[in-house]
Formats: structure tokens, sequence, C-alpha cells
């Protein structure tokens, strides 16, 4: 099983904390679970879209690229929004 890290104190001020609350209340868990969850799915999602983007520059400078035309075409037949 993976080991945590250790946990640092930081402090924050955000303009967020009845929100937190309610939602720390609604679950039964902490306002620290909750920020930490929180920044959890924030680091997650943006290490994947930094992640993407830095495959798409370097297929871009790779060539492998298609006219955006044929893209939006693509998209178009996959949703069925071709006439």
């Amino acid at each position: 099983m993976p080991q945590r890290a250790a946990s640092e104190p930081i402090t924050i001020r955000t303009a967020k904390v009845s929100e937190i609350d309610a939602l720390a209340n609604a679950m039964d868990r902490s306002r620290n679970y909750i920020v930490n969850q929180a920044i959890e799915q924030y680091l997650e999602a943006n290490t994947w879209q930094m992640e993407r983007i830095k495959s798409g520059i370097a297929a871009a400078r790779e060539g492998k690229v298609l006219p955006a035309d044929e893209v939006f075409a693509g998209i178009a037949a996959k949703h069925g929004w071709t006439d």
C-alpha cells in the first residue's frame, strides 16, 4: 500500500468557508478533508491537462496535425450534426 506524504499546514484565505462547511456537514467530514479532496482533484485534473497540452505541442512540432475543417467535420459526424 503506498504511503501518504506527510502533511504540512498552510494558511489560505477564501470566501468559500460557508460552502466548505456546509459540504463538510452534509458529508459528515471535516473542513480539512473537504479542502484536501478539492486540492487533490484540482491537481490531478491540471496535471492531466498539462500532460495533454505538452503531448499536443510535441505532436504539432512533429507535423502530426489535421486541418481544422477535418477535425470539426469529424466531431460533427460523430455527434450526428451533419446535414
